[in-house]
């Protein structure tokens, strides 16, 4: 799915491919489509920044020789944000001084499509397992860190695979993720979760947050998934 930053976004994991090599950039978002990923694309380091600060994509794809901006100035301007970059450059020098530069991973051009769709599913699931802090969502709030949530500050208590949905669900609170991307993204904490137990989970943990809200904070989307409900 190509992804217009101006218009709506409607599920996957966004992935912005920052390159000015159009047939690179065709192959990166066919491939990333069929994949399940959102795709924006931007093709100069300029447009890279501005889509950044316009829709925080869930991982970039970074080229290094870009017009305006190069790559290296872009990669200073991101926080937070998973980046592989893609170069021609082999060297182990530009390798070492991107990836201290705040890169968290490098891939030398030409690339291996299946060891890149690889390398971007494990950098995606390093960034959730990291993922600390703090969430809120509308009298929800939930401790990273301290592993506890609250709903209009009553203590909730869930299983580790409640927590676990809830903590992804409220990660991306207008996003609907399907079936299979909270099974992946859960995966390394959950390994008990299923796909014909997954409805169960999600079952159970509505039922404990509505119990203090008197709310759903959870929706199912017929075909789709699973999404944050907003009143």
């Amino acid at each position: 799915m190509s992804y217009n930053i101006f218009g709506d976004f409607y599920g996957e994991e966004k992935i912005l491919v920052v390159d000015d090599d159009v047939y690179i950039g065709d192959m990166l978002e066919e491939a990333l489509g069929k994949e399940g990923y959102g795709v924006m694309r931007a093709y100069s380091g300029t447009e890279a920044v501005m889509a950044i600060d316009l829709e925080k994509p869930d991982l970039i794809l970074l080229d290094l020789m870009l017009p305006g901006l190069s790559g290296e100035e872009v990669l200073k301007k991101i926080g937070g944000i998973p980046v592989i970059v893609l170069s021609a450059k082999a060297d182990a020098g530009s390798k070492v001084r991107l990836l201290l530069g705040g890169a968290q991973d490098y891939v030398t051009k030409p690339f291996d499509l299946s060891e890149l769709l690889a390398r971007i599913s494990l950098r995606l699931k390093d960034a959730s397992a990291s993922d600390g802090g703090t969430l809120e969502f509308e009298g929800i709030r939930l401790d990273a860190d301290a592993r506890t949530v609250r709903v209009l500050e009553t203590p909730v208590k869930l299983t580790r695979t409640e927590f676990a949905i809830l903590k992804l669900l409220m990660q991306r609170p207008s996003q609907v993720l399907t079936k299979s991307q909270l099974l992946d993204r859960i995966a390394a904490d959950t390994p008990d979760c299923t796909d014909s137990s997954l409805k169960i989970h999600i079952s159970n943990l509505r039922k404990k947050l509505r119990e203090p809200s008197g709310r759903d904070y959870i929706e199912a989307v017929w075909g789709i998934g699973f999404k944050m409900k907003k009143l």
